[in-house]
């Protein structure tokens, strides 16, 4: 048995210390006294010192506390038992329904695939969000990044994405969803909403809210790794990978290596923040049998894009959806950027030529129309040329186009959400590029689902133009018709031998 001592406590961070034989890094350590209190060996300080993470209380600690070694990694339970169940970073229950009696229990620690069993995803998978599958659209068994501040709607749109992929199509995909750092309450609504849609069955929750301590919140990501990755080697399953949140992730590292007193990179972070992210990312991957499909949020401090904890996350990412805060501002959900929001799956191999192209179009609108802001604000729109009014007019129309109700705020917003499919959305968004509804005001397509909610309000539109028209030419020969009666008379008046 492998003995030593407590020398610090530094919070989360307990030092501990073995004169004799040394613990393996990762190897769960107890307190001898009380089993109950566990740590993790995170690092060394020393030739003879280790850090440890403290996964439970460590309150009863105290200096020179005698402590043991288990030789053993931390481990969960996995396999077809957590599915419909909330645990915890440990694979303790949290719902309530009892002990977990798993056949199986798997170290949250493990090395990366083979990079001979890994696959490249090209299949779609569509969300039925316009803004997502149009301009970033997703592929299975690929990682996409949601990008944004405070309040501004990661959480939403990740919720729908479960709503739309997992909740209406429950037989094809088991799911984990692993809660980092996040409210409790958010969780708690999640489960409810899993509960009451009957898809419980086929998904994992695991939770280490906001309010645990760094250690339990940084290794939940590792917990949820795992589990995924049993779902996919084992039970042969492709796997639905939710995580909220990413950065919280970064910070939960961040402040156990302060606790540590490591020097920190030049951005502020971990010095061992990127690699970190690797081993968190690289384990998410999809093999030529199964794939594992993850959706990320990622809270972005101060709105910085720039920011370390956030860029680390981006290599690792087939698809980046940004969310800007002046965009929610203006009443415009979800809030996607679209210029700044990117896939590598918006190729014509993938998502084939007549949606690359149209996507293209629409990039390139956008991207004219972003520079005439400045104009319009100073002099107004009416000053821009004809050509130009146009197209600043169809980039506000494909913008309002873009916003959508969601299902899952309908008790927040009273509208009932739409699921769009993309086909329609790339008919759309062409149909707005080559002035189908230059008729149409900007605000007409606010929210609406596809143009067939406005079809009426063309044809009223088109119905009144022609009734004007016809109106204004039947004016225009009544205005004319005297003119020749009376150039007629003129005419008689002026003949020869009449006076």
């Amino acid at each position: 048995m492998v003995k030593g001592r407590v020398i610090s406590i530094k919070g989360q961070i307990i030092e501990a210390e073995f004169l004799d034989e040394k613990p393996d890094i990762y190897d769960v350590i107890t307190a001898k006294d009380d089993p109950e209190i566990k740590m993790e060996v995170y690092t060394s300080s020393s030739p003879t010192g280790f850090y440890c993470l403290a996964l439970t209380d460590v309150s009863k600690l105290y200096y020179g506390s005698p402590v043991v070694s288990t030789g053993q990694p931390v481990k969960v339970p996995v396999g077809e038992q957590v599915l419909g169940r909330v645990i915890d970073t440990l694979g303790n229950p949290q719902d309530g329904l009892g002990e977990i009696k798993a056949k199986e229990y798997r170290p949250i620690i493990a090395k990366d695939v083979s990079f001979s069993r890994v696959s490249i995803p090209k299949e779609l998978l569509e969300t039925g969000i316009k803004s997502v599958d149009f301009f970033t659209p997703i592929v299975k068994g690929g990682k996409v990044g949601l990008f944004g501040g405070a309040g501004v709607g990661k959480t939403v749109i990740l919720s729908e994405i479960i709503h739309n992929v997992v909740i209406l199509h429950p037989e094809k995909n088991v799911s984990v969803f692993a809660g980092v750092g996040e409210r409790t309450r958010e969780g708690q609504e999640l489960y409810e909403t899993m509960k009451e849609s009957k898809v419980m069955q086929g998904v994992s929750l695991i939770y280490g809210s906001m309010g645990e301590n760094p250690a339990i919140r940084f290794r939940t990501a590792f917990t949820g790794v795992t589990l995924a990755e049993y779902y996919r080697d084992v039970m042969g399953k492709d796997v639905l990978f939710f995580i909220d949140n990413v950065f919280r992730f970064a910070q939960s590292g961040y402040e156990l290596s302060t606790l540590m007193n490591s020097i920190p990179s030049e951005g502020g972070y971990q010095s061992t923040l990127t690699s970190e992210m690797a081993s968190f990312h690289e384990r998410l991957v999809s093999t030529k049998e199964n794939a594992i499909t993850s959706f990320e949020a990622i809270y972005v401090p101060a709105d910085d894009l720039t920011d370390s904890g956030v860029q680390a996350i981006f290599p690792y990412l087939d698809s980046g959806i940004i969310l800007s805060r002046q965009i929610y501002q203006e009443g415009r959900f979800p809030a996607v950027d679209i210029i700044a929001s990117n896939s590598s799956a918006l190729n014509p191999d993938i998502v084939g030529e007549e949606h690359f192209q149209t996507a293209i179009d629409a990039q390139a609108l956008l991207k004219k129309a972003q520079s005439l802001e400045r104009i319009v604000s100073l002099i107004g729109e009416s000053e821009l040329s004809t050509d130009d009014q146009i197209l600043y007019k169809r980039s506000k129309m494909l913008k309002n186009y873009m916003t959508q109700t969601f299902t899952v705020v309908e008790a927040q917003t009273e509208r009932k959400g739409v699921h769009v499919p993309v086909k329609d959305t790339v008919a759309d968004v062409r149909g707005i590029l080559d002035g189908k509804v230059d008729k149409l005001k900007p605000e007409d397509l606010m929210f609406i689902g596809t143009l067939k909610d406005v079809e009426e309000k063309i044809r009223t539109i088109t119905k009144s133009d022609l009734e004007q028209e016809a109106h204004n030419t039947l004016s225009n020969e009544l205005k004319t018709e005297p003119e020749k009666t009376y150039s007629a008379k003129s005419s008689d008046n002026t003949q020869p031998g009449k006076k």
